[in-house]
């Protein structure tokens, strides 16, 4: 009987998963960042492939991204 009157907890707050959500939409913004710049021609070399938004901007925002998540699983939410 006691079972049933135990309420359900979460392994984190809200304020938690909401924060995750947001790293793992940087981390895909920084994988959107790093697509395209290939050739449809695989004689012909494309140098935009070593442009700034492939090589700088988005590896950082991917481990921006990373910092986030690790962030929210590390956030202790304060217990009243």
């Amino acid at each position: 009987m006691k079972d049933n009157d135990q309420k359900q907890e979460f392994l984190f707050d809200t304020i938690n998963y909401k924060i995750l959500l947001i790293g793992i939409g940087v981390i895909a913004l920084g994988f959107i960042l790093m697509a395209g710049g290939g050739s449809d021609d695989p004689n012909v070399f494309n140098e935009d492939i070593f442009n700034f938004r492939r090589i700088r901007l988005a590896p950082t925002t991917v481990l921006i991204g990373f910092g986030i998540t690790v962030y929210a699983i590390l956030k202790n939410p304060k217990k009243a």
